[in-house]
């Protein structure tokens, strides 16, 4: 029997686990403090509730398809946003939500992409330009948290589209899904896409400065996003080719990059759910794994038991009651220090007869080795 992952997918221990509660941690606690509702929802839904009314983008073709014992069509979920349509119905607005966990999507899993990752997901329904704003800056703040350095791009569909018209581009989907993939591919492979439908030359319009675009209707709904986001302290950078991969989107789109990978790691825009305009964003656990400077130290503490194991579960629950991270070794002292050293126990303390007569406890500081005698 071969025990080995599949591809795509990948266990986490030890410090790997101890990473990713901490960084999920940052992000709830975050979110809760701007006041998301946080939901939960499955993992299965019909395939065709999936699928929505997007069936062409990328991400929705790549869904995980099941059928179950009642021969029913369903699919895990790609993302968190096409729940809202469930999640959002008769909420007083705005509605705020976050999610955390796992979404599949059966595509190829090379570098950073994986198939199964965590999404860590805002969204606001009934929203507006300083929606998106608080938005961004949520997230701004989680990066900052995570020491992770970071940079915040910015565009409109809207924009995009007026752009397109003026050009004359008739296959607006399929060239805007090209342009997209400007900062992915060469930008002579892309010119060559869309040279398939005509529009090659549209290239060298997204290649103009900023100031070239303000005569454009929609870059108006830019610089108020850009306004708002000043109120947060937050820095944009507008990038007129940016158009995030799923089709629904239908106003400002957004990606954060942060230094040392490629990969985005964190993307959204605004939509509309049941004929509401909302907005939301999302970032990906594992690829913030990759890139935080935040170190992650958890204190542990190992109780060798020298003969008193009442004495040692005893002293154990009382240091967990302070907030302590306590387990007990019943065996050998040599063995007890191996364990503490495989499992980065960085304090271990001996319980016996002397130690508890004299009420005071030896602890051995593992990074060191200095050990000290102290009174709990």
């Amino acid at each position: 029997m071969k025990t080995e992952t599949i591809k795509g997918f990948k266990d986490f221990t030890g410090k790997n686990a101890e990473k990713f509660s901490v960084i999920s941690e940052v992000i709830r606690r975050t979110f809760q403090q701007y006041n998301f509702e946080q939901v939960l929802t499955p993992i299965i839904e019909s395939e065709e509730f999936v699928r929505g009314e997007n069936p062409n983008d990328e991400a929705v073709s790549d869904v995980y398809k099941l059928t179950d014992k009642g021969k029913r069509k369903l699919a895990l979920r790609y993302e968190f946003t096409f729940q809202l349509k469930r999640i959002a119905k008769n909420k007083k607005l705005p509605y705020k939500r976050f999610q955390i966990g796992p979404v599949f999507r059966d595509e190829p899993a090379t570098g950073n992409r994986f198939r199964q990752f965590t999404h860590c997901d805002i969204d606001v329904i009934g929203s507006n330009a300083k929606t998106e704003a608080e938005v961004l800056a949520v997230i701004k703040e989680i990066l900052n948290k995570l020491k992770i350095k970071a940079v915040v791009y910015v565009n409109n569909r809207k924009l995009l589209n007026e752009i397109l018209k003026e050009q004359g581009v008739r296959k607006k989907q399929e060239v805007i899904r090209e342009l997209d993939k400007l900062d992915k591919l060469p930008e002579k492979e892309v010119r060559a896409n869309l040279k398939k439908f005509g529009a090659e030359k549209v290239l060298d319009v997204f290649k103009k400065p900023e100031k070239f675009f303000e005569k454009y209707k929609f870059y108006a709904e830019i610089k108020e996003l850009k306004n708002a986001c000043v109120m947060y302290g937050l820095k944009t950078k507008f990038i007129p080719f940016l158009a995030r991969g799923l089709s629904y989107y239908n106003g400002s789109v957004f990606e954060i990059k942060g230094e040392g990978m490629k990969e985005t790691i964190c993307g959204g825009g605004s939509y509309m759910v049941d004929k509401i305009q909302a907005t939301g964003i999302s970032l990906c656990i594992e690829r913030l794994m990759k890139i935080t400077n935040m170190i992650i130290d958890i204190e542990k503490m190992l109780i060798v038991s020298l003969g008193k194991d009442r004495e040692s579960i005893k002293l154990a629950e009382k240091l967990r009651k302070q907030g302590k991270n306590v387990s007990v070794f019943f065996g050998k002292p040599s063995k007890a220090l191996e364990y503490a050293n495989y499992y980065g126990i960085k304090k271990v303390i001996f319980v016996g007869a002397q130690e508890i007569r004299k009420k005071k406890f030896k602890i051995k500081f593992m990074k060191t080795g200095r050990e000290v005698l102290l009174k709990v």
